[in-house]
Formats: structure tokens, C-alpha cells, sequence
């Protein structure tokens, strides 16, 4: 396998006509690392992974990969490799000659290719070279039992790993990935994104990964680049991100299955008012300031009818998933439900129609200012 090679956009802009998809994008990949950008459907991240792949021109910007220039090179001159959505395998080809391919190209002249040519000479021996790599790459990828089959023949998962068979054999110094894992069903993603996390670790490649799915990005990646409207918005590894996010969209966005948030005004002394209620936050926010406290599923906790503290509110909806599951409350003065994630034997304890009252976890929930930026901490002790 080549060394790792890091990645380096510089102020990277696509338009088209007067639509601007992507805007002022600068970010370092690190050799070695497993960086995900991850965003709703049209921010723009499968562009951004085209143009650095080559498939995609810029049109404002730099790229450069090991420190050097790329733009003005294809595809196949930028030592990367690319696996698809939609696998891209041959149909009427073996699994073995759909992996072969890239090899096939790359070290056999044309008349080499022909099907008779490889029984004799150079080609022979270069065609044992191939075969024995990709019987390598099978092996890493568990799919030996399957290299006489054609990918009609295989699962939806089994084509994704002849999809990174043939990715492995090129020995690239960069992997690109766009949404490898979306066609396959639930189960089976969550097994293949630990394999494919596995796959980085035992190659020390650098792997750029697109997804909308935030379990993705936060259990696979080093570090995640938060993509919205066509700008990266935070880069941060996933605990970072999920602790600290840098604006209410980023936050709203890594929340599952949503983040609750409520209007506030500063109260001051660690405090908010919301509906004629005071809650206790961490910090300060400042006497009379508007402010949002967000807080995530997992920070809102529920109390009884009878408790002082929290905001009144009645059970809508209970979602049982087994040993947990989700409340979905509406609260008294707020349009939207909250939603708390509860254990199994709380959510037994509640049914539709009951009345609570919730509380967001002081310690943990989030405050954002009127424009949704992010009050840190300092700030806090600054007002």
C-alpha cells in the first residue's frame, strides 16, 4: 500500500450559471485520517468529493494532494480510487475480473488484453501478478468463495465488498466514498461500517467518506466536516462536534431523532425565563437577551405531574424500540413536540395522554443566540 497522502482544498467554489452549489470551501485532510463530510441531500458534499476526485471541475480554488497541485489532472493521474453509491460493477464480468480491472488497464498493453494473449509470455506472468492481488484483496475483504460469481449473483452487500475489492487493488494513496453504504438495509449497514472503519485501520489509508447519515460520520470518522448550503460549517472530531457545535443548524443537524429547543429570554445567574417558567442553565445568558436552549433527546428529562421544577406538558406519542425508546410531548406554550429518549422501564411507566413535566438537563443543554450562533462559555462569563 503507498504512504498516505493528505488532501488540501483552498477557498474551492462550483457554480452553476448563477447558482453557487459549493462556497468558499478550505479544509486539510491529514494523511492517514478518516475524514467524513456529512449533510442533508443537496449541501453539496458528493460535489466536493467529484472535484477532488477529478470527475468535477472547480470553479474557483485550489486542490492539492501529498502537497501537490492536481487541478489541472484527471481522474486517473491523482492516485485516488472512488467507490460509488451504485457499486459501478461490470455485469457480465466474475467478481475476480471486476477487481482485476483497474490492473488490467493499468499493466497490460491492448493487444495484452485480448483473451488468448494471456497465455503467453509477459502478459502470462502479469496475469499471474493480478491474480495473485486480487486474491489478496479478497482475502482482506472475506470474499474468496466468491470470485467465480457475477454480481447479479451476489447480495447487496456482497457487491459492495467486490466494489472495495477493486478499490484496494489500485493501492491508492486516498479512498473516496460517496455513500457507499445507503442501498443496503439497516442491519447490514451497521455491519458494514464497522468493517469498513476495520478496513482503515488495517490499510493506514486516507479515507474521505460522504454521507447524510450522522451514526455514520460519528462512529467511523476522525474528524467530521459538517456540510450545509454548500460551506463547511464545523470540522471537529465527532465527540467535539456533538459537545460543542458551533451554530443551532450544526446541532439541529447531529441530533437524533431531532433537537428540541425552546424560546428564552436571560435572566441572569445561570438562569433563563420560557413561558413564565425559570430553568437553570450552564453559564450566563445575558438579563433580557433572547436565546434558544437546545437540548437533545437524551437531555430532556421527564418528570411527574406533580414535580415544581420543568415545563407542563402531556405525552402525545410513546415509540417503543425495545430497551429504550422515545416520548413525544407537547408542551405547554411551544408548537413543536419535544421528544425525550427514555429506557424501557420508564417509557412503562407513561402513556399517551399523561400529563408531566419536562425539564432540560441544566448540565448539558445548549444556549444560541438570536441569530443561532453558539454562546460559549466565555462569552457567558463575559456578559
Amino acid at each position: 500500500m503507498s504512504e498516505p497522502a493528505g488532501i488540501t482544498l483552498t477557498r474551492i467554489e462550483k457554480r452553476f450559471g448563477p447558482m453557487a452549489v459549493l462556497r468558499d470551501i478550505s479544509l486539510d485532510v491529514r494523511p492517514g485520517e478518516f475524514l467524513t463530510l456529512v449533510g442533508p441531500s443537496g449541501c453539496g458534499k458528493s460535489t466536493l468529493l467529484r472535484i477532488i476526485a477529478g470527475l468535477e471541475a472547480q470553479t474557483e480554488g485550489h486542490i492539492a494532494i501529498a502537497g501537490r497541485p492536481v487541478d489541472a489532472l484527471g481522474p486517473d493521474r491523482r492516485d485516488i480510487a472512488m467507490v460509488f453509491q451504485n457499486y459501478a460493477l461490470y455485469p457480465h464480468m466474475t467478481v475476480a475480473e471486476n477487481i482485476a480491472t483497474p490492473l488490467r488497464l493499468r499493466r497490460l498493453a491492448g493487444w495484452q488484453r485480448w483473451p488468448l494473449a494471456g497465455r503467453f509470455g509477459r502478459a502470462r506472468a502479469i496475469g499471474d501478478e493480478i491474480a495473485a492481488e486480487v486474491a489478496a484483496a479478497a482475502g482482506l475483504l472475506g470474499i474468496e468463495a466468491l470470485l467465480d460469481r457475477k454480481p447479479g449473483q451476489l447480495s447487496g452487500g456482497q457487491r459492495q465488498r467486490v466494489a472495495l475489492g477493486r478499490a484496494l487493488v489500485r493501492h491508492p494513496r486516498v479512498f473516496l466514498m460517496d455513500e457507499p453504504l445507503s442501498n443496503l438495509d439497516a442491519k447490514l449497514r451497521v455491519h458494514m461500517r464497522t468493517e469498513i472503519a476495520r478496513l482503515h485501520r488495517r490499510l493506514g489509508a486516507t479515507f474521505v467518506y460522504v454521507t447524510h447519515d450522522q451514526t455514520e460520520a460519528m462512529t467511523m470518522s476522525d474528524r467530521i466536516a459538517v456540510m450545509l448550503d454548500g460551506q463547511v460549517r464545523q470540522i471537529d472530531t465527532p465527540a467535539a462536534i456533538y459537545r460543542d457545535p458551533a451554530d443551532h443548524e450544526v446541532a439541529a443537524f447531529m441530533a437524533q431523532p431531532q433537537l428540541n429547543s425552546l424560546p428564552v429570554t436571560g435572566a441572569g445567574a445561570g438562569a433563563v425565563e420560557v413561558f413564565g417558567a425559570r430553568l437553570a442553565v450552564r453559564g450566563l445568558v445575558p438579563p433580557g437577551a433572547k436565546a434558544s436552549l437546545a437540548f437533545r433527546p437524551e437531555e430532556c428529562l421527564l418528570l411527574d405531574a406533580s414535580a415544581p421544577q420543568g415545563l407542563g406538558a402531556t405525552v402525545s406519542h410513546v415509540e417503543r424500540l425495545g430497551a429504550e425508546g422515545y416520548a413525544h410531548l407537547a408542551v405547554d406554550g411551544l408548537p413543536e413536540l419535544v421528544v425525550a429518549r427514555l429506557d424501557a422501564e420508564r417509557l412503562g411507566r407513561i402513556e399517551r395522554g399523561q400529563a408531566v413535566r419536562v425539564l432540560p438537563d441544566p448540565e448539558r443543554a445548549l444556549c444560541f443566540d438570536d441569530s443561532g450562533r453558539r454562546i460559549a462559555a466565555a462569552e457567558r462569563k463575559a456578559a
